[in-house]
């Protein structure tokens, strides 16, 4: 029979879960920010923009698999 998760697991999990959900929505509004210039006729700054999203994501990856010591 499985135990519960203790109330310190669910509160990681959820802060993790938060995180993700930050790092995701900040990429995203840089998409967005990005395509807006774009389309605006501002093209080097959506460019420069654009090159946030992959940036963003990454620093979201190491930051979170930074705090597994599995």
């Amino acid at each position: 029979m499985p135990r519960p998760p203790s109330p310190q697991a669910d509160a990681a999990r959820r802060s993790i879960r938060l995180a993700k959900a930050l790092f995701l929505t900040a990429a995203f509004a840089s998409f967005l920010l990005s395509v807006a210039l774009w389309f605006s006729g501002d093209r080097e700054r959506g460019l420069f923009v654009g090159i946030w999203v992959p940036s963003i994501c990454s620093a979201g990856a190491l930051l979170l698999a930074g705090g597994r010591h599995e």
